[in-house]
Order: structure tokens, then sequence, then C-alpha cells
């Protein structure tokens, strides 16, 4: 299936790596790895304080969006994570 283009070639501009991984554990028990790759982004992020009884939390929402399909064997990600600007972050959704 081929799906349309979110962004343009030339808006993909943010160095990103990005580690996937397969659904079910090794042998060891550490996720098994799928595609790891150093990857150009558009890279978009937003963060928000959420205030709780306890404390305070500061919740940090991104999204990257690629020219074409970077794992287009992958029909599902069932996790994964990335590095970009330096910081090690993981896939959560």
């Amino acid at each position: 299936m081929i799906y349309p283009k979110l962004v343009r070639k030339e808006d993909c501009k943010t160095d990103i790596h990005i580690v996937l991984y397969e659904e079910g554990t090794s042998e060891e028990g550490e996720p098994i790895i799928a595609l790891e790759g150093n990857f150009k982004c558009n890279y978009q992020d937003k963060a928000r304080r959420v205030l709780t009884p306890e404390k305070v939390l500061i919740e940090l929402k991104a999204k990257a969006f690629f020219y074409e399909d970077i794992a287009p064997n992958l029909p599902t990600i069932s996790g994964g994570e990335v590095t970009i600007f330096g910081e090690k972050r993981e896939i959560y959704q």
C-alpha cells in the first residue's frame, strides 16, 4: 500500500538515530532489534507541565516525520528509542 507523503524531503533536516524493536524478546530477555540507523526527519516537540497532588511532572511530546517509510518490512512497531540532539528518548506510541 502506498501512503501519501506527510513532509517534503527538503523539510527533513534534523539528524535522528533510531532503534526499533520487534515484538518479543531474545533468549537473554533483551528486546530484538528490528531496525537501527541514522535518518533525517522533520522533528517537532512541545513540553507541558502536569500538576499532580504529589509533585510537578513535565511531559514532553514529540513527533518525527519522515519523507518515506523507514521500516517498510515492519508491520507494527512495538517500541524502540531515538537519539536526537544528543538526548536518548523512548518511543511510546
